[in-house]
């Protein structure tokens, strides 16, 4: 992107807020490790690459609220569905053989979910991917809208049952947070939960959600959550996938 794109995107954001999440998440690059290095020495190496033929990518999509604050778009995933039904999560899903890049795929995926014009979203930065539990390799795409009003959600109720909204920052504190001690694969790790209760209903968010915005707030607010993450092994996974390109 030049800088006379530049210019015309961040002035089309309108508010200051947006307008400085966009400055610094357009130069924003993911953490990268040399995977040969991380594979030697990781004994599951054969999972790894097992994951890297399988992606996907969801929208992280941020918006300013009434108060000034961050806010993030979530949904309920639909009871109907056979994996995860009733949990939450982003809007996206796997990579169709039409889809250009992650973006495209995060794109197309929120408007067959939840109707979101691709139009409204201005995407600004793509973070490293996450391995989701059925060794998806997925890129969270973070895109900010300007004109929330215009958002006018459309449910496909075969894949959602409900879009709500949560404060980013939400995910950097200990109020309404807990944590539980699993293991994957023979990686010990931390699953992350928050309570969130609003106008439309009580949300549990957890898990591979929970991850990745926990990860989100920390690189926009720039600062550490203030519980500990307890991830002294998953980290080393995560990190060999980080390098995927």
């Amino acid at each position: 992107m030049d800088g006379d794109e530049m210019y015309f995107s961040l002035e089309n954001l309108g508010s200051q807020t947006l307008r400085g999440l966009a400055k610094n998440l357009l130069v924003y690059k993911p953490p990268s490790v040399n995977e040969e290095a991380a594979i030697k020495d990781d004994p599951s190496s054969h999972r790894v690459k097992l994951c890297r033929e399988r992606k996907a990518a969801v929208l992280v999509c941020l918006f300013e609220g009434d108060e000034g604050e961050l806010r993030i778009i979530l949904t309920k995933r639909s009871m109907k569905l056979s994996s995860h039904p009733g949990e939450v999560a982003f809007p996206g899903g796997k990579m169709e053989e039409g889809d250009a890049d992650d973006t495209a795929t995060a794109l197309r995926e929120a408007m067959e979910e939840i109707g979101l014009d691709p139009n409204l979203v201005q995407v600004v930065a793509n973070l490293e991917p996450f391995i989701s539990q059925h060794q998806l390799r997925v890129v969270p795409v973070v895109g900010l809208i300007s004109r929330i009003a215009d958002f006018k959600p459309v449910l496909n109720t075969d894949e959602v049952d409900a879009v709500f909204d949560v404060p980013l920052e939400m995910f950097l504190k200990e109020e309404n947070h807990r944590w539980e001690e699993k293991e994957w694969m023979g990686w010990a790790y931390a699953v992350h939960l928050f309570d969130f209760e609003s106008e439309q209903g009580v949300f549990l968010i957890w898990g591979f959600t929970a991850n990745i915005l926990i990860r989100t707030a920390s690189i926009v607010y720039q600062r550490f959550p203030s519980f500990p993450q307890h991830l002294p092994n998953f980290q080393q996974l995560q990190r060999t996938f980080n390098s995927v390109p």
